[in-house]
């Protein structure tokens, strides 16, 4: 950091006068150059700066120290806000901004659309809490609308609680995180596969070709839904597959769909340096070359027995289950060396709930109703990219590291 010539280190008594600066209306180029050069003409001390700029109008704050000749000061600043055609404002106070109260948290919100009755709720039920909004930035536009809020003075826990609850009112999606540094550490992204990473149940997709699809369904919802215990439900299903060949496997693999925005999700994040971990009570004969595809790092799955160049009904070695895949999480974050508190699990059924408890942020894509009333954060838009909000990270970010890699502008499958 550098100190002023004199070695000098500038300091803010907490009743010293202030004055706040603030600039509004259209804006146009060299607006903040103009600015800092009158105020530097009074020889007064940046505090603190704010620029905000929605559809083409601007809103600058600057706090700096009061002048010594205060209405020399004012009318410089009015010439300039006439000369820029913006509105200038001076509000004189002391010390810095009010300190920001503890129980910082990012809340999220996403929509499509989000409209304003939701967030009145919402920012009510901020309230309610004891919690301000220090700040609000939109995240995106479009496939959803998604805004951050930075809110301090409120317990994060109780937020998630009560905002989550609000937000499924409303049909909205609320993710909640503490605002601390661990945020922004590198990340293990543990995703289940069917109907969370893909479209459909592979199981379902090889059923069809043993003409059991329909009775095969209907155990895997039971199971999903928490009804049936899941390594019972997964023998019972693949006893159906019995004579199955072997290539249908690869016929299932060539008509998977992924979710929309899972490549742009993984492509994303994975410039950040996130690992990623598939985790699923499918099949390693197709999880294996989903990884291989998408560049996952780790992957855990239950293996179907081949003899002959056909299925056996059967299933080789222990099932990966419900606390399976809370297991598989914890040791994908011990081989990439983080902790499991910088984790991030997705998935939409019962079994994945333990997994979804177990990291630092569990997320309910498009869950059933079980899983979505007890997991902590839920998303129920049907594109996997818009997890990357909850990240902090914005549409205008992907899109420039898209078109810097020549990479696709929007990606469906």
């Amino acid at each position: 950091m550098s100190t002023p010539a004199s070695g000098h280190v500038p300091t803010l008594h907490l009743t010293a006068p202030t004055a706040l600066v603030t600039f509004s209306g259209p804006d146009r180029s060299g607006v903040s150059t103009r600015v800092f050069s009158a105020l530097d003409a009074h020889g007064v001390e940046v505090i603190d700066v704010e620029q905000l700029v929605v559809r083409g109008r601007l809103v600058l704050s600057v706090l700096v120290t009061t002048p010594d000749d205060v209405p020399a000061f004012e009318a410089d600043l009015a010439a300039v806000g006439a000369e820029m055609g913006l509105e200038a404002e001076v509000v004189h106070g002391t010390g810095d901004n009010r300190p920001r109260r503890v129980g910082r948290a990012q809340v999220v919100v996403l929509g499509a659309p989000l409209m304003p009755d939701a967030l009145a709720a919402l920012t009510q039920g901020i309230g309610r809490l004891g919690g301000n909004i220090d700040r609000i930035v939109r995240m995106a536009r479009y496939p959803v609308t998604a805004i951050r809020m930075e809110v301090s003075g409120a317990d994060p826990d109780a937020l998630q609680s009560e905002l989550a609850t609000i937000g499924h009112q409303y049909g909205t999606d609320v993710a909640v995180q503490e605002h601390g540094i661990l945020r922004h550490a590198q990340r293990l992204v543990v995703m289940d596969v069917d109907s969370t990473l893909i479209q459909g149940e592979v199981i379902e997709m090889l059923a069809a070709h043993a003409g059991c699809e329909q009775a095969v369904a209907a155990v895997t919802e039971r199971a999903m839904r928490g009804e049936l215990d899941f390594a019972a439900s997964l023998h019972e299903r693949v006893a159906q597959l019995r004579g199955v060949p072997e290539s249908a496997l690869d016929d299932v693999y060539r008509n998977l769909e992924f979710t929309p925005g899972a490549r742009t999700m993984i492509r994303t994040l994975k410039r950040l340096g996130y690992r990623f971990a598939l985790v699923s009570g499918g099949f390693t004969q197709i999880i294996e070359r989903i990884a291989d595809d998408l560049d996952i790092d780790y992957f855990a799955a239950n293996e179907l027995e081949v003899q002959d160049g056909a299925l056996t009904g059967r299933v080789v070695g222990r099932v990966v289950d419900r606390a399976g895949k809370a297991t598989a999480l914890r040791d994908f974050a011990g081989r990439a060396g983080i902790n499991v508190r910088n984790t991030v699990a997705i998935g939409d059924g019962a079994n994945d709930l333990d997994m979804l408890a177990a990291a630092g942020l569990g997320i309910a894509f498009n869950a059933k109703p079980l899983v979505r009333d007890q997991a902590r954060t839920s998303v129920n838009v049907p594109y996997l990219d818009a997890i990357i909000y909850l990240m902090g990270i914005t549409r205008e970010e992907v899109e420039a590291a898209d078109a810097a890699d020549a990479a696709p502008r929007v990606e469906w499958r």
